[in-house]
């Protein structure tokens, strides 16, 4: 019987190196990777991909069945990232959906979140999962959503942050969100159920939810954790902890970036517990002090990345920006991508002035070309424009980066991103000069939109 050929995106992350670890014997795994890896293993291909780009993407998952998405936002690539991880998250997905239905895949599964039971506006990070189920699901390929609130083993992320602040801290005077309920998954669980899932049409175009049996708070697996790892600490909840003075508290003694520990503390104001009918029934039911045990007495076992090669010939000063623009009235990518150029003149006075010539598009001051931009007709389409920037005075490189104007979520919105652009300005004027430019520059572009009628 011939083996399912999966792609996993999000390969050396902590589900992935397990799945890897795990699986590698029972399917033929294509694990994606920024890098290239200096030497392939013999078992699993490892395959070098960008994801910001959809010409990577598509090549990536050639000849590949399946995919495994746990891609929920990625370390900045560039020196300069003017994004959030909301809308990085967005275009990504985006890329992902378009290469995986270009190449023919039968099934995506998607690791996400719980959606919580309560009545509180989602945080950021929840809401941001749940639109990247709804990009993945947007196209032809089947998707399969897997939520899960914590998950439990080694390695894992979220864990070692409640691992380290037992670890360094005696007394723990706990904020009230660590009173919210949550069942948290052990990590066999969440890889049995993405074994379970992958491939099989039962769950194609459903999401199910899973975790433990027990229900528990954020204070409690502190305590547990404490007790499991032979720690006497004083660990008690107090009623006006700021989510600011949150952040910098578990940011501080967990050693863990803010960009990373804030929108987890966001979302776990949220009881984040199982809807019955929602439930994968599956037989791992694994007790929480054990899942702890497991995780705080097997980093040993952690499975290792392969080595990979550094990146060469890379400009040092590379920008990526992506932001989402409100988008009420539905215009269309096309329709954004013609009326952009009009209203920056109209803006300016026609001291900055659009002229087009044929698929060339050159932004002008007083004469002297700022920015040129070529139009690609075979790469575009409604929901997507594409321009590559091949020159003008305010680049340095007229030969990779490129400009997109994306319709996403339904039209809900509209994504402009400038990728791999590298500019001429030396680095310290341009950070405090163009880059504020085009980011107030959109910003304003956004407000024209969102007043646009039908």
């Amino acid at each position: 019987m011939q083996r399912k050929k999966i792609a996993i995106a999000g390969a050396t992350g902590f589900i992935g190196r397990w799945f890897i670890d795990r699986y590698k014997e029972k399917y033929d795994i294509i694990a994606l990777s920024r890098k290239n890896v200096s030497e392939n293993d013999n078992k699993v291909e490892w395959r070098a991909v960008d994801l910001f780009s959809i010409s990577s993407s598509i090549d990536a998952l050639k000849g590949v069945d399946y995919a495994i998405y746990l891609v929920h936002s990625m370390q900045p690539s560039t020196r300069l990232n003017q994004a959030n991880f909301e809308d990085t998250d967005l275009l990504l997905a985006d890329n992902f959906a378009r290469a995986a239905q270009e190449c023919k895949l039968k099934h995506i599964v998607y690791l996400g979140g719980i959606l919580p039971k309560d009545d509180k506006n989602l945080s950021k990070h929840l809401k941001s999962r749940y639109e990247v189920e709804g990009v993945l699901g947007s196209r032809n390929t089947p998707l399969t959503t897997i939520r899960a609130g914590i998950i439990i083993g080694p390695g894992g992320s979220s864990f070692n942050i409640v691992k380290k602040l037992v670890k360094n801290l005696p007394i723990m005077a706990c904020p009230k969100w660590t009173l919210s309920k949550n069942q948290p998954a052990d990590l066999e669980l969440a890889l049995h159920s993405i074994d379970v899932v992958v491939g099989n049409n039962n769950y194609f175009g459903k999401f199910i939810e899973i975790g433990g049996k027990e229900v528990v708070t954020y204070m409690d697996i502190l305590k547990e954790t404490a007790y499991e790892m032979n720690k006497k600490r004083w660990i008690f909840s107090i009623p006006f902890f700021s989510l600011g003075m949150s952040k910098l508290w578990v940011g501080l003694f967990s050693g863990s970036s803010t960009n990373f520990v804030s929108p987890l503390i966001e979302s776990l104001k949220h009881e984040m517990t199982l809807n019955p009918d929602n439930k994968l029934n599956i037989q791992k039911n694994i007790p929480l002090n054990s899942s702890i045990n497991n995780a705080l007495t097997n980093e040993q076992l952690i499975p290792k990345n392969p080595v990979f090669k550094h990146l060469k010939n890379k400009p040092e000063n590379t920008v990526r920006s992506v932001q989402r623009m409100k988008n009420p009235s539905r215009k269309s990518a096309p329709w954004v991508a013609r009326n952009y150029p009009k209203w920056l003149s109209s803006k300016f006075g026609k001291l900055i002035d659009a002229e087009e010539n044929g698929p060339l598009l050159k932004f002008t001051f007083f004469g002297l070309c700022l920015l040129q931009l070529e139009y690609i007709k075979n790469r575009s389409d409604e929901n997507r424009q594409l321009f590559y920037i091949t020159g003008g005075f305010l680049t340095k490189r007229n030969n990779m980066g490129w400009l997109e104007f994306r319709s996403i979520l339904n039209g809900a919105y509209i994504i402009t991103a400038i990728h791999e652009f590298v500019p001429r300005l030396p680095w310290f004027i341009y950070r405090f000069t163009q880059a504020k430019s085009h980011y107030y520059v959109m910003k304003k572009f956004e407000n024209y939109i969102s007043t646009m009628n039908e």
